[in-house]
This record gives C-alpha cells, sequence and structure tokens, in this order.
C-alpha cells in the first residue's frame, strides 16, 4: 500500500514520529498477526512458525515505548516460551520449555501476546498487543518398531486344498504418525516353506500339502512400517496339516494289555467319533469280543466235567460218557484227544474214530426223565449228500440193528432218537426229534442239553430253548433179551452184518459228554455250565447320558451301545471294559471287532464308519506250584495192618503252594496264602506195581470223611480218586483219612502208592510224592554171617520176641581143613550175635511184663520166642542147630498152607472177611501155643550173666 506515492514502511515510521512528537509518549499498543500456525519435532526446543513472529509499534522510534520488551503465552500446560530477538524490530522466536513427545500429545493450541517496554527505563505505563492464536503440530519421529499382536499363532488346514488365507498375523507401531505408525510390509523369514504372505499379513500355502509327507510346519514371520522400520522380535507360526476328513473312530489303541487278578480294564479309554460335523441323530456301536480260539468258545473253568457240576449245583448221578482216559476210564483211550488249550479235555473225530462205552458205564435206568448234554464244535458234513453223524448211540450188540435211542446230526441238523420199549398199547408214539438250526454247522462251540420229560423234548443251546420243529412218530420197539451196546462217535452194527463195526461216524470235537438219568437239568444249571469267565463290561454306569441304550448278549461277547448324540456315544465308549473272572485265565490275544452305524435326519444312513479292529492281549498269570511233602515211607507191625482200620499212609501229608509273584526278585518265590489262593478238583492215589488184592488187601475211605466237603471219592484196586473244587485244607484232612489194610500182611514185602493232585483239570499238577508201606520185622533173616551190617532200624528194641528165621543148611556139612580160619571168624561173629541177641530177649521179657495190654494183640507168625534154641558153640551141637532149621522149615510151611487155605476163599464181604481173618488169627494162636508145647528148645537167661 502507499500513501502519496510513500512505502508503507516510510508512512509508518513517519506517523509515528510524528506521533510521539505531537502527544504523549507511548500511545500505541504493539501490533503482531491474529494467528499463527507452527510445526515441532518431536524432542527437538525451535518451532517453526507461518508467519514468523514479529510484533510491531506506532510508537517508533520512541526509545521504550516503540521497542517490543516480551511475548507472553497464555494455555493450559502448553510447553512453550516465546523469546524476544530484537527489541527494536519486534522479531520474536517460539521454542519448547520442555521436551515434546508426539505419542503423548500431537497438537498444542494457545494465545500469545506481545508487550512494549513502556514509557520509559522503569517499565511503566506498558502496553500489550491483541491476543493471537497459535496452532503448533508435533512432527514424529520413528523412534519405535512394530510389535505382534500375539506371540504363537496357530492354524490348520486341510491336505490338498489352496487356501486364500490360512491365517493373519498383525502387527502394531507406538509412533504417532502415519508413516511410522502403519504397517506397510509383512515378510516370511523361514526359507523354503510352501507358503505366502500379503502386505496385510494373511499367510496362504503355495502348493498342496500332504499329511502323510509332514503333518506340521513351523514358519517365522516379521513386519515392517512404513519407515523400513522392522520389529525387533518376529513371530512363529504353527500351521496343521490335518488329513482329508474321514469319518470313523480316532483315539484308540490297536492292543490292549490285561494283567489276571485286576479285575475290568476300560478298553477305550479316549476313542472318540469323527463325523466330520455331520448333522446326525443317531448313533448305534456293535462292540464284538471274539473268543472262538480260546479253549470251548471264551475262557471257562476247566475243571472236569463232575465237579463243574457239583459247582454249579446240578443234581448227582450223571455219567461222564468221554472221561480223561485212566485205568478206570480206559475206553477213551484210543480216541484223539486235545487237551493242549489250557487243559480243556476235548476229543477230536475225524469220521474214523469211535468208542464204546462198558456195559457196567452205561446208565440202565432211564425213565421218561433224563438229559443229555454236551459241548459240540460241528461244521457242514462233507459231500452233496450228506450221511448222518452219529455223536451217541445205543443199539443192538448182536443179532440186531435196532437203535434205541441216539443223537446225531444230519444235514445241519440235530436229531434226537427215542425208540421206547411195548408197555401196554402198541401205538405210535414220539421216536425222532428234529433242530433246524445255524449253530449246528458254525464251526463254533455250543452248549447242547437235552431235556427229556416223555413225550415232550426240549433242546437248549448255549442256555436258549428251541422246540423241535419236526416230530415223527414211529411204532414201539419190542421187547427182547438182546444186549445193547452204547458208542460215542458211531453207532454200533452188530446184526447182519460180518464181522461187527462201527457206522455212521461224526465229523467235529466233542467234550462234556454226559447223561443223567431219572432227572431234567434246571436252567439256572445249563446257564452256570455254559457260562463264560470273560467278557464286555461297562464301568459307571450311572454316569452314562440318559439316551444311551445298551444290550448285552447271554455270553456278553457281545454289547449293542445305542445314542442320539455322539457326544454321549464317545463318554460310553469310554466306560467299555474287558473282564475276566478267572483267577488263572488262558494267556494269549482276543480279537474286537467294532461295527458303527450312523443315521442322519431324514435318511436311513449318511456316513459311512470303517469298523475298526483290536485285540486284548490277557498276560500270562502267576502260576502256582503245588507241592505234596510228608513221610515218604511207613513200617507198621503186621497188627496194624490186620486192624480194622488198618494204617494210614497219608497222615503226616501236608500240601502246599507257592506262586511266584511279578514283583519279586533274585529268584525268591513268595509263598501266598493256599488255602485262600485257589483250590484243587482231584487227588490221585495210585497203586504202583500190582494192583490190589481184593482177598487179603484194600485201600479205603470212609464216606464220613467227605462229609462237610464238596468231595466225591472213586475206589477200585488201582487206587483212589478224590474229586471235586473244593480248597487245599479239605483236600488234606480227606487223604489223611485214607486207610490201607491188609489182613494176610505175612508175605507183604513192601506196598507202594503215588499221591498226585491237580487244579483246573491237570492245567497245574504236583509233585509226584511216593508212599512205601512195609511190615515192620524184629530182625533181619540170618542167611549171612556179618548181621553187624544191618540196618540199624532192625537193631533197636521192640515189643515182641525175637526169632531166628532161617539158617544156612549148609552148616551141618563138615568143613574142609582149608576153611578152618573162616569157620572160626564165623564162631566168632555168631558167639558176639548170641549175646546181643539174648540182651535183647531179655530187654524183651521186662518189656512185656510193662505192657500187659500188648497182649490182646497177636503175636507175630514169623517170631516166636517159645521155639528158640540158641547154643553157644554150633559147632558141638550141630544136631541142636538142625532141628532149629527143620523146625523153622515147619513153620514156613505152615504158614504158605494156611495162605493157600484163604486164597481159596473168594466172595466174601469186607465184614465176613474180617470175621474169617479173626478165626484165623485164633487158629493161628492155637497152633503156636501147641508147637511151644511139643519141642521147644528153651533158654534160661536166669543163668547167663551179662
Amino acid at each position: 500500500m502507499q500513501l502519496l506515492g510513500l512505502p508503507f514502511g516510510l508512512f509508518w515510521l513517519f506517523w509515528s514520529h510524528s506521533s510521539a512528537i505531537g502527544g504523549k509518549v507511548n500511545k500505541h499498543k504493539p501490533w503482531i498477526e491474529t494467528s499463527y500456525h507452527g510445526v515441532i519435532t518431536e524432542n527437538m526446543d525451535t518451532v517453526l512458525l507461518d508467519p514468523p513472529l514479529v510484533a510491531l509499534d506506532k510508537d517508533a522510534p520512541v526509545p521504550y515505548a516503540g521497542e517490543i520488551c516480551a511475548f507472553k503465552i497464555y494455555g493450559q500446560d502448553a510447553p512453550f516460551e516465546a523469546v524476544v530477538l530484537n527489541r527494536t524490530s519486534g522479531e520474536g522466536v517460539l521454542r519448547a520449555s520442555s521436551p515434546v513427545d508426539c505419542e503423548s500429545q500431537k497438537e498444542y493450541t494457545f494465545i500469545i501476546q506481545a508487550y512494549d517496554c513502556g514509557a520509559g527505563p522503569g517499565g511503566a505505563d506498558w502496553k500489550k498487543s491483541h491476543k493471537a492464536v497459535v496452532h503448533i503440530q508435533v512432527n514424529d519421529v520413528n523412534e519405535f518398531s512394530p510389535v505382534f499382536r500375539e506371540p504363537l499363532y496357530k492354524a490348520s488346514l486341510t491336505e490338498g486344498k489352496i487356501y486364500d488365507s490360512i491365517l493373519q498375523v498383525e502387527a502394531w507401531d507406538q509412533d504417532c504418525s502415519p508413516q511410522y505408525s502403519q504397517i506397510c510390509n509383512y515378510e516370511i523369514v523361514t526359507a523354503g516353506t510352501p507358503f505366502a504372505i500379503d502386505r496385510n499379513g494373511n499367510i496362504r500355502n503355495t502348493e498342496r500339502l500332504s499329511f502323510e509327507k509332514q503333518q506340521s510346519y513351523q514358519i517365522t514371520v516379521t513386519a515392517f512400517d512404513c519407515g523400513q522400520k522392522r520389529a525387533k522380535k518376529d513371530v512363529a507360526v504353527h500351521i496343521d496339516v490335518k488329513p482329508v476328513c474321514k469319518p470313523g473312530w480316532q483315539g484308540w489303541n490297536k492292543r490292549v494289555d490285561y494283567e489276571p487278578g485286576t479285575g475290568s480294564r476300560p478298553l477305550f479309554p479316549k476313542m472318540r467319533l469323527e463325523t466330520c460335523e455331520g448333522p446326525l441323530s443317531g448313533v448305534k456301536v456293535l462292540v464284538e469280543l471274539q473268543t472262538s480260539h480260546i479253549g470251548k468258545g471264551c475262557d471257562r473253568e476247566t475243571y472236569s466235567e463232575k465237579s463243574l457240576q457239583k459247582l454249579c449245583g446240578a443234581a448227582s448221578g450223571s455219567t461222564d460218557l468221554l472221561p480223561a482216559p485212566s485205568p478206570s476210564a480206559n475206553w477213551t483211550a484210543s480216541l484223539l484227544s486235545d487237551s493242549g488249550r489250557d487243559s480243556d479235555l476235548i476229543y477230536r473225530f475225524a469220521g474214523r474214530q469211535a468208542a464204546n462205552v462198558p456195559d457196567h458205564v452205561v446208565p440202565q435206568n432211564l425213565t421218561d426223565q433224563f438229559t443229555v448234554a454236551t459241548w459240540m464244535k460241528h461244521g457242514p458234513s462233507p459231500g452233496l449228500r450228506a450221511e448222518k453223524e452219529t455223536i451217541l448211540c445205543n443199539s443192538d450188540k448182536t443179532e440186531m440193528n435196532r437203535h434205541h435211542y441216539s443223537l446225531y446230526v444230519h444235514n445241519c441238523r440235530l436229531v434226537f432218537l427215542l425208540r421206547r420199549d411195548f408197555i401196554q398199547v402198541d401205538a405210535f408214539r414220539p421216536a425222532e426229534f428234529h433242530w433246524k438250526l445255524e449253530q449246528i454247522c458254525d464251526k463254533e462251540w455250543h452248549y447242547y442239553v437235552i431235556n427229556v420229560e416223555f413225550p415232550a423234548v426240549t433242546l437248549f443251546v448255549d442256555g436258549v430253548t428251541y422246540e423241535p420243529y419236526l416230530v415223527t412218530d414211529d411204532w414201539p420197539i419190542h421187547t427182547s433179551k438182546i444186549d445193547t451196546q452204547l458208542t460215542v462217535g458211531a453207532c454200533w452194527q452188530g446184526g447182519e452184518v460180518t464181522p461187527p463195526r462201527f457206522t455212521q461216524y461224526f465229523r467235529g470235537s466233542l467234550s462234556g459228554l454226559t447223561i443223567r438219568p431219572g432227572r431234567i437239568e434246571t436252567q439256572k444249571v445249563i446257564s452256570c455250565l455254559q457260562a463264560c469267565k470273560e467278557g464286555l463290561d461297562i464301568n459307571s454306569l450311572e454316569s452314562l447320558a440318559k439316551d444311551i441304550k445298551f444290550h448285552f448278549n447271554p455270553a456278553q461277547s457281545v454289547l449293542v451301545v445305542e445314542g442320539e448324540d455322539v457326544d454321549s456315544v464317545n463318554t460310553a465308549m469310554t466306560k467299555v471294559s474287558y473282564i475276566n473272572s478267572r483267577q488263572f485265565p488262558t494267556p494269549g490275544l482276543r480279537r474286537l471287532r467294532i461295527t458303527t452305524s450312523v443315521q442322519c435326519f431324514g435318511e436311513d444312513s449318511c456316513l459311512s464308519i470303517p469298523d475298526m479292529k483290536a485285540v486284548v492281549m490277557v498276560l500270562q498269570p502267576s502260576e502256582p506250584r503245588i507241592t505234596i511233602t510228608g513221610s515218604n515211607r511207613l513200617v507198621r507191625p503186621a497188627g496194624d495192618l490186620r486192624a480194622p482200620l488198618g494204617v494210614a499212609p497219608f497222615k503226616e501229608l501236608h500240601i502246599t503252594s507257592t506262586i511266584m509273584k511279578g514283583d519279586s526278585f533274585s529268584g525268591h518265590q513268595r509263598a501266598g496264602i493256599m488255602e485262600t489262593m485257589h483250590n484243587l478238583d482231584y487227588c490221585d492215589v495210585l497203586v504202583i506195581g500190582e494192583e490190589l488184592n481184593p482177598r487179603k488187601e484194600s485201600l479205603e475211605l470212609r464216606h464220613s470223611a467227605l462229609l462237610g466237603k464238596h468231595l466225591d471219592a472213586t475206589n477200585s484196586t488201582s487206587g483212589i480218586s478224590i474229586y471235586g473244587v473244593d480248597s487245599i485244607s479239605h483236600y488234606e484232612q480227606a487223604l489223611r483219612q485214607v486207610r490201607y489194610r491188609n489182613w494176610r500182611p505175612a508175605s507183604l514185602s513192601e506196598r507202594r502208592f503215588r499221591l498226585t493232585c491237580s487244579e483246573l483239570n491237570g492245567r497245574y499238577t504236583s509233585n509226584e510224592f511216593n508212599m512205601e508201606v512195609s511190615l515192620l520185622h524184629q530182625s533181619a533173616p540170618v542167611e549171612h554171617v556179618n548181621h553187624m551190617a544191618a540196618n540199624p532200624q532192625y537193631m533197636r528194641p521192640v515189643h515182641h520176641p525175637l526169632m531166628i528165621h532161617t539158617f544156612n543148611s549148609h552148616m551141618s556139612e563138615a568143613a574142609p581143613p582149608a576153611a578152618t580160619v573162616v569157620i572160626v571168624v564165623c564162631i566168632a561173629a555168631l558167639v558176639v550175635i548170641v549175646v546181643i541177641g539174648v540182651y535183647r530177649i531179655h530187654a524183651t521179657h521186662q518189656e512185656e511184663t510193662r505192657d500187659d495190654d500188648d497182649e490182646a494183640k497177636e503175636p507175630e507168625e514169623d517170631w516166636d520166642n517159645s521155639a528158640l534154641s540158641i547154643t553157644v558153640n554150633p559147632m558141638e551141637n550141630l544136631k541142636g542147630l538142625q532141628a532149629l532149621s527143620k523146625v523153622v522149615k515147619e513153620e514156613g510151611r505152615t504158614e504158605e498152607e494156611e495162605e493157600e487155605d484163604e486164597e481159596q476163599v473168594g466172595g466174601m464181604s469186607s465184614a465176613e472177611s474180617d470175621y474169617s481173618d479173626d478165626e484165623v488169627e485164633e487158629e493161628d494162636r492155637m497152633e503156636v501155643k501147641e508147637r511151644n508145647h511139643e519141642g521147644k528148645l528153651e533158654w534160661d537167661s536166669s543163668s547167663m550173666k551179662y
């Protein structure tokens, strides 16, 4: 602007000078701009203002009044100050009074005013300008690095797919400006990975990944802000590769080990069903325990059939037609047996094996009620026209071929034939009963029981009742005097063929074939006899969801679980367990099979769940060691053997059992409490050598010894068998009461017995305990001169008189001169023997005077003190020795004649035999007394000094 052709500055000076001359000294206020804009970089103190800070005063050039002395700032906590650089020109500068931080405050706004210097040096009458607004912006410095929001990133992807974004990582910066606070770039630090990342942090895969090749990847990612400052700490990203979702069970083990005695063991504690997020309306799971290869279909008790029947409370009187081969049951010895699996006695018939049951074993009193039972494993019969396969047959032994009753298989049908005799009415009667069942030819073990309540016949297969689908009537059989033959494995054809032979052979396996006449078996007993000791179980039933339904088959080998919710079914499956209640289970594997069906809304089946297979491995149990101990020899006088009760060979018997514990060390066994550890099922006392002679000896066990125990016994000339599942202590008590009696012990040299005991029908057997019973002789026979070498047991004082049996007959002959020395030595030895004999005779007489009660016992026939004659010098009185030898020989002949007379007596009962023994003993006493009075050679012991 120009005034009168003069510039504005000259005009201002002129105006202010003329005003100062013509008026007061400080007439005008300072003047500044109305607003300022400034910029300051954080952590700096200089502010760049636009426009510059300049104050003007019209009083210039008047000193003081026209000069600028200060700038004052008005604002709350504004960290700035204004400084006058030139008072005359009014120039100033704006500075930061304290550090400025953009991250704390990006902008400041405050008021500034200029002050002149007043009218004089004292600053009086100063004036201030109007208020101007100052806006200051704080410029940012890139002082912070990017930081990731998460310490670790995780993601998963399905194999075989390309993803646009698997996951997104995110970093941030504390700087205040957009330039430095924004993240402009991300970068994958790990080299060679099949992944890429964009500027927004999205990670994607660059190729299709395979679960089989690599299941997971670990990569490192960093970030940069827009000022290209890198993150101080990189971040890890974990990416899992999942297989393509396949519906099925996950989290299960293919093998589960089961330790015997541990109760119930969960099979699938962490198993769950993967349905790939499909909407389901129901799940049904079938768990099957396959144990067909274990014994007779599963782990059952392998006690003998009679023991099992007693355990299950079956009525007595059944006949076992397939017992274990033994001297008393030898008709099964020719059959093929398979007892290698847990001692479960099984007979295999290959179409050419059969056995005739002895007549004394065959039940003769079959009435309108009886039961036939057996375990059977059978497959389809070979050939297009299958023949009958006979399990059990009772037919004519000779002349004719009539079948009275039989049980056979024909074309996978079980047929029971029962031909009754004519009684009163000559009419058709039920004769054949047919059952057509899958079990007959499925090559698995099943328990068959036929209950006959004529005319009704009922079949039980594994405890389930089946009525016959076909009943055939026939004429009764006319009575005849032809004997019948009971056979197993085929049918006997004894008439119309030459020679008689077996026919209709059975092909399969049998076990426990029994007939019980007079009674039928109850459902409870049948279920007990075929019950498995192993199976499936469910723990914590109360913890299952309400919508869960489950069902077991009778053998608990099949479990069905149903539910509407997958989680509930998963929880139920974790409770499924395996249990084996046998104390000594059969070791080995059991197969598991799980079949699953899934239902969807409105559809029958929407997902296909693969079947699952696993095994339960039953570990080897701690096996017991059964040990029989006691005295191995029993020496008793003849009187004890002839006594009514005889002697007890096993009176000092002890049976113990030890088990090697799993946690034992150094090879030591830790003894268990045997009476509570387990039971025995039989003990056999067998006669070694010749069988017992019923005319002079017996091995007995009174029935009272078995009372109160679960024991039975059978007796024969071969020994005694005690059987039944009972405790070791009860077996000890029974064996200690076994008595051996011999009412003609004169000829007894020794009688030997062997005792063995068993658990689980021979699976665990004891040691063989041998017992020898012998007669107590008072001295050894004098057949040799040197009696000093005799067994010490014959040198002890006894209560019976002594007698020398025999002398060598050649002693009466003249000795040759060359043997003179030998004869002298022999005579000296004989003198010593005589002295010892005199002493023992004297001791015996003294004991006889003390023991008058012993007179009731019969003195031994081998020794008689009254007939003893001893000569000090036998060479001087050889005639006396010859007479003594003659007496001894006559007594020996008398005993032999008596034994021959006794052997001719037969057919006596035990009571008659005892009575005859008493008579014989009395006669023996009379004969001995007569011989004593006839010609006894007496020794006067009173004249002998010793």
